[in-house]
């Protein structure tokens, strides 16, 4: 981190890929909420401005380097989190990339190079980020993991005929997307013993960079689905896959 932050805050979050879109949204409605948030950025100058725009704003902000996929970033993360907070109570899995056009199914033109830069990042590095930090999720009084996926990860609604995502085909990104959805379930599972909840959301059709300018909702909008995920109380639950309130089919 560029600074130190206080280290009597109410709650920490890290928010990945927070320096623009949707996870910038996203640290910038956790910290109306009084909630200290690191914004991760793989260019530090860019998560410093970002985060400035948050403290401008009266946000607790501090810029994180944070290439998910490299691993001395993820280690130095976890330690920079430990020594200032010892906790994290929310870790938001938003950085993600995508290389194929929507449209066309990509399946027979995607080649493996494609398939294995998307897997790290969407979820290779979810996975390697997640386990360095469970230590310090697992001193917080209620953790919760948010996994930003999206609807294009659902099996059933690409095999159902007729569904909102039937004709778009991104295979290497829909497939990384399935895939973190598989690690939900499964690290809920894993920690169902815990009060660490853990599930995935498709925060919608979204006017980013990667949405597109043709994207029905807005960024504010898009941000809402992890917010709520971020913030579920004890009762609330676990090992699911949602957008806003629905529930999503896997």
């Amino acid at each position: 981190m560029s600074e130190a932050m206080t280290t009597k805050a109410a709650m920490v979050a890290l928010i990945t890929g927070a320096n623009k879109g949707i996870g910038l949204e996203t640290a910038r409605q956790l910290g109306a909420q009084g909630i200290a948030v690191l914004v991760g950025a793989r260019d530090l100058k860019r998560g410093e401005a970002a985060a400035a725009q948050l403290k401008a704003e009266g946000i607790d902000a501090r810029a994180l380097k944070l290439d998910v996929t490299d691993g001395r970033d993820r280690k130095a993360a976890a330690e920079a989190i430990a020594h200032d907070f010892g906790r994290l109570d929310i870790l938001v899995n938003n950085a993600g990339i995508a290389l194929e056009s929507m449209g066309a199914n990509s399946t027979l033109t995607t080649g493996e190079e494609a398939l294995r830069k998307i897997f790290d990042t969407n979820f290779f590095a979810v996975v390697a980020l997640t386990d360095a930090l469970l230590p310090l999720l697992r001193k917080s009084a209620a953790a919760r993991i948010v996994n930003v996926s999206s609807i294009l990860g659902s099996l059933h609604l690409h095999a159902t005929e007729g569904s909102p995502i039937y004709n778009a085909k991104m295979f290497a990104y829909d497939a990384s997307k399935t895939a973190l959805n598989a690690y939900t379930i499964h690290l809920a599972h894993a920690l169902r013993e815990t009060k660490i909840k853990v599930n995935s959301a498709h925060p919608g059709w979204v006017k980013t960079d990667l949405g597109g300018p043709g994207a029905m909702m807005e960024i504010v909008d898009g941000a809402k689905t992890s917010v709520r995920l971020a913030m579920l109380p004890d009762d609330g639950p676990t090992g699911g896959y949602f957008h806003l309130n629905d529930t999503l089919p896997w």
